[in-house]
């Protein structure tokens, strides 16, 4: 069985769609993120997105454990033209297309950027370069809300609906495991 510890980044105290913009995290609370690294297994191996958000946070959890390239196809969802915008902002130029990009997820995608489908495969082909690479190993994952849910949703098998009800906090950590007899998951968005 391999375990992988999902790990949402840093906070970045951003009010707008932040996908592929390269956002610092807030890596202040240095109490949270002793309590996060001493929740970790220590024998784990490390992995992180390679936005900075991420990148900085797994460095900050890496103390003796190895650490993996990072990989970008562990990034947040792609925004595209709504990048660094308002939800209300887009909602007043585009409603019916950002409220369709929510509520029916799949195959929308907003300008320029990737759709709810696009990432879950995005996701699923990083989490198999993992587990053909690291089988049996703890994982340390260090991601984004968008990544996490959509790990989620393979583990589980359940609807768009049924996963976007979940909340990722930044420095939480959601545990999933995968085996021969497929998927199950642990602990959603705990925080230590």
């Amino acid at each position: 069985m391999t375990r992988l510890f999902w790990v949402r980044h840093g906070p970045t105290h951003a009010k707008t769609m932040v996908g592929w913009t390269d956002l610092p995290a807030d890596l202040s609370d240095h109490d949270a993120i002793a309590r996060l690294d001493d929740f970790l297994p220590r024998g784990a191996v490390v992995v992180s997105s390679d936005l900075s958000r991420a990148v900085a946070t797994a460095d900050a959890l890496g103390t003796g454990r190895d650490r993996l390239p990072h990989d970008p196809d562990l990034r947040e969802i792609h925004f595209g033209a709504w990048e660094g915008r308002r939800h209300d902002e887009v909602s007043a130029e585009a409603p019916d297309h950002i409220r369709s990009f929510w509520e029916i997820p799949g195959d929308i995608r907003p300008p320029g950027g990737e759709s709810w489908n696009d990432l879950t495969l995005r996701i699923s082909r990083a989490t198999d370069r993992l587990l053909t690479h690291q089988t049996g190993r703890d994982i340390v994952v260090v991601a984004h809300f968008g990544a996490i849910l959509a790990a989620i949703q393979r583990a589980r098998a359940c609807t768009t609906t049924e996963v976007f009800a979940h909340r990722i906090e930044p420095l939480s950590v959601t545990v999933l495991k995968a085996g021969r007899s497929g998927w199950s998951c642990g602990q959603i968005n705990h925080l230590p």
